[in-house]
């Protein structure tokens, strides 16, 4: 019977880290050498939870740059680059979905 202090991540597939850079909260991806990259083609891909959770380990330890990480699903496109899995991580990549100062959103 596993600890119940043991963490566990169940990983189906590639997966990043991603945080929110702590002195702007511009999107952030965790990087092979431990950095920070603006660009999701730099992320550190794991395929395994063991990997996946290294990854995490090396982002909480870095807080004072980066906050919230957390591991995200992702997929490789036809070149082996990753590209956002899912709705809510295109949406942190391309940016939101209406424009600032949009005149229907304007109070």
């Amino acid at each position: 019977m596993a600890s119940p202090l043991q963490r566990k991540l169940k990983i189906t597939g590639p997966t990043v880290v991603t945080a929110n850079r702590l002195r702007d909260g511009v999107v952030v991806w965790l990087k092979a050498d431990g950095g920070w990259s603006e660009a999701l083609a730099e992320a550190a891909v794991g395929t395994t939870s063991d990997e996946v959770l290294d990854l995490l380990d090396i982002a909480q330890s870095d807080e004072s740059i980066a906050v919230g990480p957390y591991a995200a699903r992702i997929d490789l496109d036809t070149d082996g680059r990753p590209v956002p899995g899912n709705l809510r991580e295109r949406i942190r990549c391309q940016g939101p979905t209406i424009a600032y100062g949009d005149a229907a959103g304007a109070h």
